[in-house]
């Protein structure tokens, strides 16, 4: 089932990074709040920080929040 959300961040990998989508596109690994924002900022989201992506309805956390950053 696809996400009704514009952007989704998987869950953990062994090493700790979780992979990010936006819209139908894969941007790459995070491996914290820093990185989703910086994705988030170069698909557009000029401003955006490490409050924003958490408090986002936009984002789909996907197996754990945006604290779960441990396999």
């Amino acid at each position: 089932m696809a996400s009704d959300k514009p952007v989704v961040v998987y869950p953990p990998a062994e090493d700790g990074g979780r992979r990010v989508r936006v819209g139908d596109r894969f941007v790459g690994i995070a491996y914290g709040l820093l990185d989703v924002a910086a994705f988030l900022q170069e698909a557009g989201l000029q401003n955006w920080n490490e409050m924003d992506v958490v408090r986002s309805a936009l984002i789909e956390w996907s197996g754990g929040g945006p604290d779960a950053w441990e396999s």
